[in-house]
């Protein structure tokens, strides 16, 4: 089993490095504390390839594996965990667009959407349909040739602020089976927006709720067929999961960088703090776990990019893992630069209120430990073993 990353990846994650290094770092805290969506530097991410990561080459994007793009995002996310995020958002929605979307859906927004130029939202949970994704009960009803949605969606990133929508709402039946994806102009007639929600974390960007009251729009915004939204939604979570994921990783490689340069620079009681033992086997479990949680979300995304039949599973127990791991690396950071850790000056206080969010998204943690549980209760262990693979 070979573990080295190809020339390939190598200078895909250093590209991603550089650019993290001086477009997102630098304006980070900037965009954090004036609740600034940076546009205009997920456009130049866009010019790198980075808004198209695993779309099909034949639509406009790189159609890089999952493994390719997680490498990326974790590079990405040592700058700037918040536009990292909505990079990966832009991503899964994009994906859907350009890998499910009639011809005329994709020549009005694929070419804008694969190099930045237009941004995405992706528009799954509402009001009372959170972890319970399949009741959801946004309506698009077919009226001639047209689609009339109505209903409302919450906590959706960049709502706003970006140029299409693309939406799961209930064509037929009740549960999973009567759920279709359609692709909406975010300024259609009829699309409303909430105020952006004064979050603890991720202000670079805006979370707004989506109302949809009688909006038109064609048969042909319709993704795939008919009943086919929810199917997708699931596989677009399985590649969310990971690319969350990966956004944790980042983050805490980035705060433990920052943890190790200050036990470098900082002295108490004559001596600095890296020749403390207390710290280094700190330093040490903090290196440790942040390395298991990279090895797990590079194995769930090898087993996407190959199908393997329990890679939903996979995908579950990586995000679950990377994401507390993450936060986890990100609060003994902060813990180790004492009081400054706490202020603004230093970065540490916005990785810890940033990377907080993950244990929630794309499927909160809980629902994680019940995907993994159930698979492994009713398909058995033997489907986890290193010969099943």
């Amino acid at each position: 089993m070979d573990f080295r990353l190809t020339d390939e990846q190598r200078q895909y994650v250093e590209l991603a490095q550089q650019f993290a290094a001086d477009v997102l770092a630098p304006n980070a805290a900037k965009w954090d504390a004036e609740h600034e969506f940076p546009k205009a530097a997920i456009t130049q991410a866009g010019e790198l390839g980075f808004c198209a990561l695993y779309s099909p080459e034949d639509a406009g994007g790189l159609g890089l594996s999952r493994l390719d793009s997680a490498l990326i995002f974790e590079a990405l996310a040592q700058g700037c965990t918040t536009t990292t995020a909505m990079i990966t958002i832009h991503n899964m929605a994009t994906w859907m667009l350009t890998t499910w979307g009639t011809a005329a859906i994709k020549q009005r927004w694929a070419a804008g959407l694969t190099s930045g130029e237009l941004l995405a939202s992706y528009c799954l949970t509402e009001p009372n349909a959170g972890s319970d994704a399949a009741a959801l009960t946004t309506s698009a009803k077919l009226d001639g040739d047209s689609y009339l949605i109505n209903g409302s969606k919450v906590f959706i990133s960049g709502a706003g602020a970006t140029d299409v929508l693309v939406v799961m709402a209930r064509t037929g039946e009740a549960g999973p089976k009567g759920i279709s994806a359609l692709v909406v102009p975010a300024d259609a007639a009829g699309v409303s927006y909430g105020k952006a929600e004064d979050k603890m974390g991720w202000n670079a960007q805006p979370t707004r709720e989506v109302t949809f009251t009688n909006v038109r729009v064609s048969r042909e915004a319709l993704l795939g067929d008919g009943g086919d939204g929810f199917c997708m939604a699931m596989k677009g979570l399985d590649g969310g999961r990971i690319n969350i994921a990966a956004c944790s990783l980042g983050t805490a490689q980035a705060a433990l960088q920052h943890a190790v340069d200050y036990m470098h620079e900082r002295e108490q009681f004559g001596k600095p703090l890296s020749t403390f033992q207390a710290l280094q086997f700190k330093v040490a479990d903090m290196l440790t776990e942040l390395t298991a949680a990279r090895q797990m979300v590079y194995l769930a995304a090898s087993y996407l990019d190959n199908g393997h039949p329990q890679a939903t599973t996979y995908c579950a127990m990586a995000k679950r893992f990377a994401t507390d791991i993450g936060f986890k690396v990100c609060d003994a950071a902060l813990q180790l630069h004492g009081g400054y850790g706490y202020i603004r000056e230093y970065p540490l206080e916005r990785y810890f209120r940033d990377t907080r969010v993950h244990q929630i998204l794309e499927g909160t943690n809980e629902i994680m430990r019940l995907i993994i549980g159930r698979n492994l209760l009713s398909q058995g262990l033997s489907g986890f073993a290193p010969a099943a693979h």
